[in-house]
């Protein structure tokens, strides 16, 4: 078996056996990553703490048949501690690691997937910036590196130069008159150049938005993430938003007309 070392974040852990875990990791170099902690639930277990969720660590494992085996363990990053204390950053880091566990299945962009949810840890343990605002700008940019880029200005349809004032999530994002399927959503302006601005990281034009652009880009952004996935992220529905509310997931047609296009960027 080939002895092997990488940096990863803990994604998800479930028990094995009587002491053991199994555990799901998205590394930098090597993708995402199943491996079996041994004897980590035991009170004298040397790293158990280290395999938590959310945990940014270098890791040193031995390939096996089908899953293989955690040796050795160091933190890289102690954001543990900070997100566990706060419960809006707990409930957002839920649902980053969830999102990033269904988008990184069979992704070949590992280490821009692994850079962007480090990032976005970092951002949750320093609280210089609202749990659910680094979560909604988490999920646009993880959809976008998936190859989903939702378009917040040009029409998504025919590429018509926005800004247009409907919104439709199946259709991939903005979309002018002409294009507008039955169902769409009109946001108000503002909204639009929230989500722009979560998309390109301008915080200074984040902090200028109001509190109802803010929930209808929560709203909007929730939607579109658990559209392209296919499914809802569950732990979206336990995240601290004040009194935010995020929708479910949208109906899923089993042959939606905007399938085969994709919308990638």
């Amino acid at each position: 078996m080939a002895l092997y070392r990488d940096a990863a974040i803990v994604l998800r852990t479930h028990k094995l056996g009587e002491a053991d875990r199994i555990i799901t990791m998205l590394t930098r170099n090597h993708g995402k990553k199943r491996a079996v902690a041994k004897g980590v639930r035991k009170t004298k277990s040397k790293f158990g703490a280290r395999l938590e969720p959310g945990m940014v660590i270098d890791v040193q494992m031995y390939e096996g048949r089908n899953l293989d085996t955690v040796t050795q363990v160091d933190i890289l990053a102690p954001y543990g501690d900070a997100i566990s204390k706060d419960y809006s950053a707990y409930t957002a880091c839920a649902a980053m690691l969830e999102t990033a566990d269904r988008l990184c299945e069979d992704s070949e962009r590992v280490l821009a997937h692994f850079n962007l949810l480090a990032g976005a840890l970092a951002a949750l343990a320093q609280n210089k910036i609202p749990a659910y605002l680094v979560l909604d700008a988490y999920l646009v940019r993880a959809v976008a590196t998936a190859g989903w880029t939702p378009s917040f200005r040009d029409c998504a349809g025919c590429g018509d130069p926005g800004p247009h004032r409907s919104f439709n999530v199946a259709s991939g994002g903005a979309v002018c008159p002409q294009c507008r399927p039955p169902g769409s959503s009109a946001p108000a302006p503002e909204t639009f150049v929230l989500m722009d601005a979560l998309m390109r990281g301008d915080w200074i034009g984040v902090a200028a938005t109001d509190d109802r652009a803010r929930r209808q880009s929560s709203a909007l952004i929730a939607s579109y993430v658990q559209w392209h996935l296919e499914h809802g992220v569950r732990s979206l529905r336990h995240v601290d938003r004040g009194d935010h509310e995020i929708a479910a997931a949208p109906a899923r047609p089993a042959a939606p007309a905007t399938a085969s296009e994709g919308h990638h960027s």
